[in-house]
């Protein structure tokens, strides 16, 4: 089983930045892609930001590419989500995800998820 828990949201102002973090319990963790997804009250839950296995490869959702930064530390088991010039259109909550195989597919779901994390910004 591979558990995920996330940190750091909370309230920024417009412009501001956040920087959250997945720690992954399992060594399941170094053979998998990771992921962010989001999910505003009333809307879909959608993807963020993903990672492969061995960090070279990530992608991005458009509204958030040159603002946010996703990567992984393998030492710590843990992937981030660097989130800089916020807009309040980013309020959501933040969920860390781990995939089945070492890339991301926009075909396939995650296989696990953390329990989320509120990001909330103010204009």
């Amino acid at each position: 089983q591979v558990e995920l828990v996330e940190s750091g949201g909370g309230l920024v102002q417009a412009g501001g930045s956040l920087r959250l973090s997945c720690a992954a319990s399992g060594r399941a963790f170094r053979n998998r892609a990771m992921g962010w997804f989001r999910q505003a009250p009333g809307k879909e839950r959608e993807f963020v930001a993903a990672i492969g296995w061995s960090g070279g490869i990530t992608n991005y959702r458009d509204s958030v590419k040159g603002r946010f930064t996703i990567s992984r530390d393998y030492g710590k088991n843990t992937q981030y989500l660097q989130m800089n010039s916020l807009k309040p259109e980013d309020t959501a909550v933040y969920y860390c995800a781990a995939f089945a195989g070492p890339t991301y597919s926009p075909y396939s779901g995650p296989s696990y998820w953390g329990q989320g994390t509120q990001v909330t910004v103010s204009s």
